[in-house]
């Protein structure tokens, strides 16, 4: 989850990421910070994605509250797919996400700064949607876009 600095406050930004294509495949943002976001950008995910159902999607998180949450923790099961957590202290469990959310965090929430939270979820679609997941060069996927990865693979 990261927060984004706006003139009415810090919305959210829960994000679910396809590891193998590195492309966001579900997004969500509230102004508070509950499983609500992390579980609607699940739900999109598994809605924009079609998993088999046979628990062979892992959903891999840390051990933040919003994903330990017994609220939470019903929602990828019920979508047939895996939960996996970060051990405690494990600096390397959740780096793509972490990776994922360093430009939104430096860019978005200390640059230009948002007037507020519907301005600040247009520049987070315009980040993800057209830049993040079309265009944004990726090494740790041969230098391509993630849907350049997607159309090469099918």
């Amino acid at each position: 989850i990261a927060c984004i600095g706006t003139g009415e406050g810090w919305p959210c930004l829960a994000a679910a990421i396809d590891a193998f294509r590195r492309k966001a495949v579900g997004w969500s943002m509230s102004g508070r910070m509950t499983e609500k976001p992390v579980a609607d950008a699940l739900g999109q995910a598994v809605g924009g994605e079609s998993p088999p159902g046979d628990f062979s999607l892992a959903f891999h998180d840390d051990q933040g509250s919003q994903h330990a949450s017994r609220a939470f923790r019903r929602r990828p099961e019920s979508h047939g797919t895996a939960q996996f957590m970060s051990r405690l202290g494990n600096l390397w469990g959740n780096a793509l996400a972490e990776s994922f959310f360093r430009t939104p965090e430096r860019e978005l929430a200390s640059g230009k700064g948002c007037k507020t939270g519907e301005e600040a979820k247009r520049d987070v679609f315009e980040y993800i949607e057209p830049y993040c997941n079309r265009q944004r060069m990726r090494s740790s996927i041969g230098c391509s876009a993630p849907c350049d990865l997607e159309r090469d693979v099918a």
